[in-house]
């Protein structure tokens, strides 16, 4: 039996690689199985009246649209509107699988869970993981999407939207989680790739809400005004508040 390194080596990142895989990988499963039921059973009751299982109607073309738009929001070319139709009771809106642009909730907890994962998974690389890191982890990635749910929310009362769904904030401010996955992945490699995905993730995000704040400004609650500038200060707001709020959650 090779003897094992002694505590303090240079080799301790990965002396508790077992440990980081088995915890890791039940923490992993566990809370990619236990999401969706988490949402629907917790948030639902806060949330009466609203559908949820119109958020989780996708399939696996949307998640792979949505993300492309979400990380890659100057190549998207189609329009940013929502596709609605009219129906007894007034209109309503084609749900994820027929829209790219309809808020979903799955890729949000997605995010969540693979931000709790790699977050372990850096800090045991450095050697800093233990149990209690996990729990840490989730409470990070619990405060990073509650962070921007104040901000969007908060930024569609002060132009008077505050009727948009909460299920739909939830949903927009959810997908910061995706760039801040992508940052904490890019730690593991160099410090240098995880500032230019920090960057790119960051400004990629504050154009994606720009976008998607102006579409329910003019489309869906047609409070905006074109020349309200402080409409614009607000969007820019919230565009710039992007990057900061990314590193604050990505750090180690």
């Amino acid at each position: 039996m090779p003897p094992q390194p002694p505590p303090g080596s240079g080799d301790s990142a990965f002396y508790n690689s077992d440990l980081i895989r088995t915890g890791l990988g039940a923490y992993g499963e566990k809370l990619f199985g236990s999401s969706k039921d988490y949402v629907q059973s917790n948030i639902s009751r806060f949330l009466a009246g609203q559908d949820i299982h119109y958020y989780f109607q996708l399939n696996e073309q949307y998640v792979k649209n949505k993300l492309k738009i979400i990380l890659f929001p100057f190549l998207h070319k189609g329009h940013w509107t929502r596709i609605a139709e009219q129906v007894a009771g007034g209109i309503t809106y084609k749900p994820p699988r027929y829209d790219i642009n309809a808020p979903d909730l799955y890729i949000p907890l997605m995010a969540l869970a693979t931000y709790v994962v790699l977050r372990c998974y850096a800090l045991g690389f450095t050697g800093k993981f233990s149990p209690a890191v996990m729990q840490s982890s989730f409470s990070h990635g619990i405060g990073a999407w509650l962070v921007e749910v104040i901000l969007v929310k908060g930024m569609l009362f002060a132009v008077g939207s505050g009727e948009v769904p909460w299920l739909d904030t939830l949903a927009y401010s959810g997908y910061s989680l995706v760039g801040m996955s992508l940052s904490i992945a890019a730690t593991i490699s160099s410090k240098y790739l995880f500032y230019f995905a920090l960057l790119w993730t960051g400004i990629c995000m504050g154009v994606f809400l720009v976008k998607t704040l102006k579409r329910v400004f003019l489309a869906e609650v047609r409070s905006y005004e074109r020349d309200s500038s402080k409409h614009h200060y607000l969007l820019l707001f919230v565009a710039i508040a992007q990057v900061p709020i990314f590193l604050w959650f990505t750090r180690l």
